[in-house]
């Protein structure tokens, strides 16, 4: 009786034991898929960069490329510094011929890339004046409409304004223009492109960009002897300066490149590049930029 009991016990407390013990879940692996590893990484948000800016910069002068007859890049500044240096000249052709100084300046700018182009660095040539018939000036060859065109050469700029003046007066085809009111620059714009002075179609819509954009028709006044009212659209303001403090310098009877250099504490070759100057003629009322 005894050892009953004691076995019974003995079942008992074995039992007990295999009741405590968690169960356990096997689970069998799918055939084909294996379970990758689960890897945790921080990202780092890479910096906005601007390229070609910097906040420490300051603002610089908005370019754009005129195309002419070359191909130049220029900027605000470049283009008023040419105004400058050439309005008087414009003006002077205005009382003198009858074209409007607006469009001399438009023209000068559009057609020598405001002085950078290569026909006015190497010829003096601010208009794109090709050789034509019965020149007999120096010329330059220059790839244009064809390879290797004759345009004619000066010995200074001012010799260019004066022949674009003579050669929209002596030639029929432009004779209708002078028949326009002075100060009608747009209808002069769109004359010049009539009479075949260039071949793009564009051509009067660049011309009154730069005049409206530059306010080139207060010349047309000051020709004019009218008072002037700027208009309210938007323009790009032109510093003016003295003949002799600022940036530019008006030629005097007896002036020399040597002695302007001397003057202004510059290298003769320096004075050259700076008003792209392919020789030493100068001429009175010529101005030179000087700093």
């Amino acid at each position: 009786m005894f050892k009953k009991i004691l076995l019974l016990l003995l079942i008992l407390t074995i039992l007990s034991c295999n009741a405590t013990k968690p169960a356990i879940v096997t689970t069998k692996p799918v055939p084909g898929k294996v379970k990758k590893p689960v890897s945790r990484s921080t990202k780092h948000k890479a910096k906005p960069t601007t390229k070609g800016t910097d906040s420490h910069t300051p603002n610089r002068s908005v370019a754009e490329v005129i195309e002419s007859s070359s191909r130049t890049s220029v900027t605000n500044d470049v283009i008023g510094n040419y105004i400058i240096q050439y309005k008087d000249i414009a003006i002077g052709n205005m009382k003198k011929y009858g074209i409007p100084a607006s469009i001399i300046l438009a023209q000068g700018i559009l057609e020598s890339g405001a002085g950078r182009g290569i026909l006015a660095m190497n010829a003096n040539n601010h208009f794109g004046i090709k050789c034509h018939t019965g020149w007999t000036g120096d010329s330059v060859k220059h790839d244009d409409d064809a390879s290797q065109e004759c345009f004619r050469k000066y010995n200074n700029p001012a010799e260019s304004f004066d022949d674009h003046a003579l050669f929209l007066t002596g030639r029929s085809r432009y004779a209708s223009l002078f028949s326009l009111p002075k100060e009608d620059y747009k209808a002069w714009a769109i004359g010049l492109r009539k009479a075949g002075y260039a071949t793009d179609p564009k051509y009067p819509e660049k011309l009154i960009s730069y005049i409206e954009r530059y306010n080139l028709e207060q010349y047309d006044n000051q020709a004019l002897g009218r008072k002037y009212v700027p208009s309210e659209r938007q323009t790009i303001k032109i510093a003016s300066v003295d003949n002799r403090s600022g940036s530019f310098y008006e030629v005097q009877k007896g002036d020399t490149l040597y002695s302007i250099s001397k003057k202004f504490n510059l290298m003769v070759d320096q004075l050259k590049q700076n008003n792209n100057l392919s020789d030493n003629t100068l001429s009175i009322g010529q101005k030179l930029r000087v700093n």
